[in-house]
């Protein structure tokens, strides 16, 4: 039978040994399996990777500890901007959404713009109306608040700084959320999802929903979900980069996605790590930060839920 795999990650970033809790500590590690569990049943219960990279990362969504849905950062207005993206190396579909409000799942609604839209990218207003066409219910301001978020707002309102969740002040929570799977019949699938950095600005959009740079499947290849500095990913198109050198140096997903994440990305000066899978279902999970909340699971019995290196 097909091997089939799933890997999920919470963000990159400096997750200070000494500043987590064995509580907090605990708690990430319990998000983290919850997630796991959930895209690893849909796929041994014989489901596509598409719905098992949906689903995990929802339960990331759902939980406060990091930056999507229910956890994601305030804006410069003290508001919240969600990005998604979803993408099937299947069909080579994809949805994404930007710059969306009071969603409690983006990923979902990236989803449906995958499969219920001819388009691939909505953001704003767009992707909002196309949200009430489709019955999503929009949650309240207080659904998205919380108290950690809050005050790392507060540190820095009325300024033109702005925070990556694993800039070094940061001791709490870190990051876009993202999932990658093999199902049982070979195809791969990848998710990621984001709350945006801490009092951005001027409807800033980073490399999450942006297939190729964030976020990229294809079954010839890999399947890559990505954290870190977003500007540079953008600029070194991450995703589609570890994609690029498996099918043209006919480079291992672990070995391309070394050479992106220890050499590529660093040498622009940017940084933050990935999860990516390839279509035998192996798994690679570099990051060039201190940290990296991730995890991963095989039909080989193979289980890791990790947080340093």
């Amino acid at each position: 039978m097909q091997k089939f795999s799933i890997a999920i990650h919470g963000g990159a970033g400096t997750l200070v040994k000494g500043m987590m809790t064995p509580k907090k500590e605990k708690a990430y590690k319990s998000a983290l399996q919850d997630a796991l569990n959930k895209g690893y049943t849909i796929l041994k219960d014989g489901g596509s990777a598409t719905k098992a990279v949906e689903q995990a990362v929802i339960v990331l969504e759902n939980s406060h500890l990091f930056n999507a849905g229910k956890g994601a950062v305030f804006t410069a207005k003290e508001t919240h901007e969600m990005d998604a993206s979803i993408m099937c190396g299947k069909t080579l579909n994809a949805g994404a959404v930007s710059l969306i409000s009071g969603i409690k799942n983006p990923i979902s609604l990236a989803k449906d713009v995958m499969e219920k839209s001819e388009h691939v990218f909505l953001a704003g207003k767009g992707a909002m109306e196309f949200a009430k066409e489709h019955n999503y219910q929009l949650e309240n301001e207080a659904y998205f608040y919380d108290e950690l978020r809050h005050d790392q707002w507060l540190e820095i309102r009325d300024t033109d700084s702005f925070q990556l969740d694993h800039s070094v002040k940061k001791d709490s929570k870190f990051g876009t959320v993202g999932a990658v799977a093999c199902d049982q019949n070979g195809n791969i699938a990848a998710a990621t999802s984001t709350g945006g950095m801490t009092n951005k600005k001027y409807g800033r959009v980073g490399d999450s929903p942006m297939i190729g740079a964030g976020n990229y499947a294809n079954n010839k290849t890999c399947a890559v979900s990505c954290t870190g500095s977003g500007e540079f990913f953008i600029r070194g198109v991450v995703a589609y980069d570890v994609s690029c050198l498996m099918e043209f140096k006919n480079l291992s997903v672990a070995d391309a996605s070394e050479e992106v994440i220890h050499k590529r990305i660093l040498e622009i000066g940017g940084d933050g790590g990935l999860i990516a899978v390839d279509k035998n279902g192996n798994i690679a999970m570099p990051f060039n930060t201190e940290g990296m909340y991730r995890a991963s699971k095989t039909s080989e019995g193979n289980e890791e839920i990790l947080i340093y290196k």
